[in-house]
């Protein structure tokens, strides 16, 4: 773990950045980015500036693409640097550092609904081999009676079209998911399925539980979540890039496994840190409120944190934290902190650990926005318990006792997590934060002024160059 907190800085000095894949023959360049449908919402949107936001792997073409869109529209195109968070969200926080007034937002994407600035999402049509895929998936599925449904990565689903011609005539029980860019309009219907910017409707009596998922795309964090929210459901994938179909054997049963140990953990901190992980998916703030007002109630501290992308290295600095809980939208949510110093879990795996009346029920929630008042997981704080009457319960991490209601929420408009006291004898007051007393606490506090302790010393010329090659090494050695 300890190389989780360190880098070579020679091997950083000296990386060359490469992109992932070729770029795209230019020839292709108006079929794969799809110009003349951004053309046209350039032009009926009538948007003077336009932020292009482009993943690492597709940032051989950027340039390319923002001169023939600014050929075409007349539109200024500012291509993004380095997201803030993942690229799979819309960085409306980059956008607005230039004034633009929408967003076209290129690659996978995890379509979560942004807040202010209008977006068109164009994946990039990936190739894929619709006779290989239609093999595959005779091969996994041969009985033409079963009942199954297709999901793919959003950089596949121009073929999806094409794929549900081949099978539908053979499997009259297939269905195909839908992409929804935003919030679908109106409230769905019964046996309508809608997570993760997917749409499709379920018809089966057993409900969903009777169904098999089909996913065409490669491993990735889009797949894992889509197995833990519908785990109940066998899955299979073909993976457009090797042409290979297989049964899925991850464990998700040793997965859950793994994230319930961390509610245990969440269960037993007492200072928590909340990573803001987005600022551009629709109720973020919401949901930042609702998580202090959750970890207020159930007695534990919480401060909230903006560290970008969050690593090791980042969230080592807050030693006083004994776990992180990470808003971010729902295929950024699940972290893989086992190198971390510290836990992080997401804002369910939290209210699970927190708040007594929501029960585990073997659904597994990855987006934020179904927890929040009006949403279909919505589960009110239950009212505050006398500690007299509370029952007991017993940590099966430390088989410490611990406490499990929650109490009245504060009458006080002060923040939690800051007091006022007497400094001196003067009766003036200071302001005690007990982030402070921790750091007071240290026994390495990190530099310090010491005035009037250091001896003066004259000025003199130091090195030349970068840390690992200065001017004159050489002659000293």
């Amino acid at each position: 773990m300890a190389a989780a907190f360190s880098s070579d800085a020679e091997a950083a000095l000296r990386r060359e950045l490469r992109a992932t894949v070729a770029a795209v023959p230019r020839s292709d360049l108006d079929s794969f980015y799809e110009m003349g449908r951004a053309t046209a919402f350039v032009r009926d949107g009538g948007f003077r500036k336009v932020a292009l936001q482009f993943p690492d792997e597709l940032l051989a073409d950027a340039v390319e693409v923002a001169g023939r869109m600014e050929a075409a529209t007349g539109a200024e195109m500012y291509v993004l640097g380095d997201t803030t968070y993942g690229s799979c969200c819309v960085d409306e926080v980059a956008a607005e550092h230039v004034g633009a007034e929408a967003v076209l937002h290129y690659g996978p994407a995890c379509l979560s609904p942004c807040r202010k600035l209008p977006v068109l999402h164009i994946f990039g049509q990936q190739p894929l081999d619709i006779g290989r895929c239609t093999e595959a998936f005779r091969e996994l599925y041969p009985e033409q009676q079963s009942y199954v449904v297709v999901l793919s990565d959003v950089v596949y689903a121009h073929a999806m079209g094409e794929l549900e011609q081949q099978l539908c005539p053979e499997y009259p029980n297939i269905i195909f998911s839908r992409l929804v860019c935003g919030d679908p309009p109106g409230p769905a219907v019964p046996g309508e399925e809608r997570k993760f910017g997917r749409q499709f409707l379920v018809e089966a009596a057993g409900g969903l539980q009777d169904y098999a998922m089909f996913y065409v795309g490669a491993e990735g964090l889009a797949l894992t979540s889509f197995m833990l929210t519908w785990n109940c459901c066998p899955f299979s994938s073909f993976n457009p890039i090797t042409g290979c179909g297989r049964r899925e054997t991850l464990n998700v049963n040793r997965a859950l496994m793994r994230r319930l140990y961390l509610v245990e953990r969440a269960r037993d901190a007492s200072v928590v840190g909340i990573l803001v992980g987005t600022l551009g998916v629709a109720g973020y703030l919401t949901v930042l409120q609702h998580l202090r007002e959750l970890l207020c109630r159930a007695g534990k501290r919480s401060y909230t944190l903006a560290v970008g992308k969050p690593n090791p290295a980042k969230l080592a600095n807050f030693l006083e934290v004994d776990i992180f809980v990470l808003v971010a939208c729902a295929q950024n949510s699940l972290l893989d902190s086992s190198d971390f110093y510290r836990p992080v879990v997401t804002p369910y795996e939290l209210e699970l650990a927190c708040n007594p009346a929501r029960e585990w029920t073997g659904n597994y929630l990855t987006d934020f926005r179904d927890l929040l008042p009006g949403a279909c997981a919505h589960v009110e704080l239950p009212p505050a318990v006398p500690a007299t009457e509370a029952v007991p319960d017993v940590s099966l991490i430390t088989g410490k006792m611990r406490a499990t209601h929650l109490c009245d929420p504060p009458t006080s408009q002060l923040p939690p997590s800051t007091a006022l006291a007497c400094r001196d004898q003067t009766r003036a007051l200071a302001e005690i934060s007990p982030a402070a007393s921790f750091l007071e606490s240290r026994s390495w506090h990190g530099l310090e002024q010491q005035l009037g302790q250091t001896p003066v010393s004259k000025a003199v010329q130091g090195r030349r160059g970068i840390a690992i090659a200065y001017e004159d090494e050489g002659c000293e050695q």
